[in-house]
């Protein structure tokens, strides 16, 4: 009796190997989601390059570009950005940011500017003489959200989004509802931006999700697939479908405005 306990015993531990493993042998068991990847190490622009217009790859003699006390100084004097070294899709972009005090011209009166551009492809400067042609998740007082085409006009870069029937100018309103509309240039505006805009020195919209000058702000860009989505402070401003590109590096702008950067993590998706 006692080996016929011990042989039943046995089969019944079998079982439970084969059930709680696959079928080549190996666990079965979920593995973790992959972790953040910081592409700002808090210490220097490692996995970056610059690009100036009229200077060309890593050519910054004035310092537009500097990491002091772990923070990304972007100063805003001359235009261009810093570029990934590597292209990225299917991810989710996180990037924490305030404006500084200082704008330069040509846009010293106007509201403060800059923009995350994704799936940035070609040649460097080739939007002109400053960016790679791409979608801009735009980042600029009162508007920050909107899309941009930064593209060549074809269809090679263009964006699919819903839209409300009434236009802010030139520009269609994202509606989370509404009828959708395709570009292959200009903008699709965020969802609440004010319809009485300026291109002013520290405009603020009446529903503005942006925080005030010189309080961080966080906005998450998720590429999945064709989809962008945007949110701003944890809240939904815009989505496009169809994005073509749907991969390419990532660049944040200086576009006159003095800006700082805490923190630029990517999710794999």
């Amino acid at each position: 009796m006692k080996r016929l306990f011990t042989c039943i015993l046995c089969i019944l531990l079998t079982i439970v190997g084969i059930n709680s493993s696959g079928a080549n042998g190996k666990s079965s068991k979920k593995h973790p989601k992959k972790s953040g990847v910081e592409l700002f190490n808090g210490k220097n622009l490692s996995g970056w390059y610059t690009f100036l217009k009229d200077r060309g790859k890593n050519n910054d003699p004035k310092q537009v570009f500097t990491v002091e006390d772990g923070v990304i100084r972007i100063s805003g004097e001359e235009w261009g950005c810093i570029t990934t070294e590597k292209e990225y899709e299917n991810y989710k972009i996180l990037v924490e940011f305030k404006w500084g005090e200082t704008n330069h011209p040509p846009r010293q009166e106007k509201a403060r500017d800059s923009g995350l551009l994704v799936h940035s492809v070609g040649e460097d400067g080739a939007y002109s003489g400053i960016w790679m042609r791409s979608i801009e998740c735009q980042m600029i007082e009162g508007g920050t959200g909107d899309f941009i085409v930064v593209g060549d006009g074809s269809d090679n870069f263009s964006i699919t989004s819903t839209v409300a029937a009434e236009k802010q100018g030139n520009s269609f309103v994202f509606k989370p509802d509404g009828q959708e509309e395709t570009i292959n240039g200009g903008r699709i505006n965020w969802l609440q931006r004010d319809p009485e805009w300026k291109d002013e020195l520290n405009f603020r919209g009446k529903n503005d999700v942006e925080n005030p000058r010189g309080e961080w702000n966080t906005m998450e860009c998720i590429a999945d697939g064709d989809e962008l989505t945007v949110f701003l402070n944890g809240k939904l401003v815009n989505r496009a479908t169809n994005v073509k590109p749907s991969k390419g590096k990532i660049q944040i702008q200086s576009e006159s405005a003095e800006l700082f950067i805490r923190k630029v993590e990517l999710t794999h998706l």
